[in-house]
């Protein structure tokens, strides 16, 4: 079964900077998928940040991270990234990426079918 893994999330200061990594588990296993960044703050429903498409031609972003967050993929790698800058405290969450069952980008958490286990971004104000 395919599994996803985050990593790259911490304790950083507001105006710096991480790139949170999503790494699959089986080699082909984002192949043909396009790939979701969700995020959910303690108390708040989840949201989706971005997302990828497959190969990478397309991607979507939540307005309130345009300007500060772009997503990449290495598809040699089977990697997708989430690069943060200028973090805000109200980026404060734990960060989950998704594979998609479709190619095209989507912000709806029903059209992914695999997620990973999260990792925690602390901004404090």
């Amino acid at each position: 079964q395919v599994q996803l893994a985050e990593s790259g999330g911490g304790l950083v200061q507001a105006g710096d900077s991480l790139r949170l990594s999503c790494a699959a588990s089986s080699g082909r296993s984002l192949s043909m998928s396009a790939v979701g960044w969700f995020r959910q703050a303690s108390g708040k429903e989840r949201e989706c940040v971005g997302s990828i498409s497959w190969p990478g031609r397309k991607t979507y972003l939540k307005d309130s991270v345009k300007g500060r967050f772009t997503i990449s993929r290495d598809n040699i790698k089977n990697t997708v990234y989430l690069q943060m800058n200028n973090l805000k405290p109200e980026d404060t969450a734990v960060y989950y990426c998704a594979r998609s069952r479709y190619t095209t980008v989507s912000d709806s958490y029903l059209d992914y079918d695999v997620w990973g286990q999260g990792t925690q971004v602390t901004v404090p104000s």
